[in-house]
């Protein structure tokens, strides 16, 4: 009759066990976050005659994405970027890059990212990577981002919500969305290294 019961006892247990990690596999879900506009810098830099690297940057621009952290899987993702908000602290040169040679940004306003896929990293370096199609004067093609997730944690301040830092980094060759002038003539560089620095909170 014991050995009945321990049977019985370790059964039990067993079950117990396989339960409890179902409902943690089910109530392990993504999350919303949303990209804090506070914390959300965008800058680019391109070639200028062979002399320097231009600077620049995207002063407006808004984001979220679906991600679960614990598994590492990213659902959805969307950046969009007001093309009008580009500054390099020169008003002439602004206005040039907002017009019909470079971003046409009064006909195409937003410069829009989506994700299609996330590879995170499996070697601890956390340098992983995020593919996804840019759409840039109204053309949109597929981009590859090296990206860092630089920490997770309850913020230490202020709102204290659980908060995502990322570093993500790719090189667009612009021609390929039609924006080629100066290219030919080699007066403005056609690879444009784009790099964006931002904090996204969990909804």
């Amino acid at each position: 009759m014991r050995k009945i019961d321990n049977f019985a006892y370790r059964l039990t247990s067993i079950l117990l066990m396989f339960l409890a990690l179902k409902v943690g596999v089910a109530d392990a879900e993504p999350s919303d976050w949303e990209i804090d506009p506070d914390h959300f810098s965008i800058a680019f830099a391109t070639e200028h005659v062979g002399y320097q690297q231009q600077l620049g940057l995207f002063l407006e621009a808004s984001g979220s994405f679906r991600y679960d952290p614990e598994t590492h899987t990213l659902s959805t993702g969307r950046v969009e970027v007001q093309a009008g908000s580009i500054f390099t602290n020169h008003d002439a040169r602004d206005n040039h890059l907002r017009g019909r040679d470079f971003l046409n940004a009064r006909r195409n306003p937003l410069i829009v990212f989506e994700a299609t896929e996330f590879i995170p990293s499996n070697d601890g370096s956390g340098n992983s990577t995020l593919m996804g199609n840019l759409t840039l004067l109204g053309e949109s093609h597929p981009v590859v981002l090296n990206l860092v997730i630089n920490k997770r944690a309850n913020y230490p301040f202020g709102h204290r919500r659980n908060t995502l830092g990322i570093s993500a980094q790719t090189t667009i060759i612009r021609s390929r969305w039609g924006m080629d002038y100066g290219v030919a003539d080699n007066l403005v560089g056609d690879e444009v290294i784009l790099r964006f620095e931002f904090e996204a909170l969990e909804q």
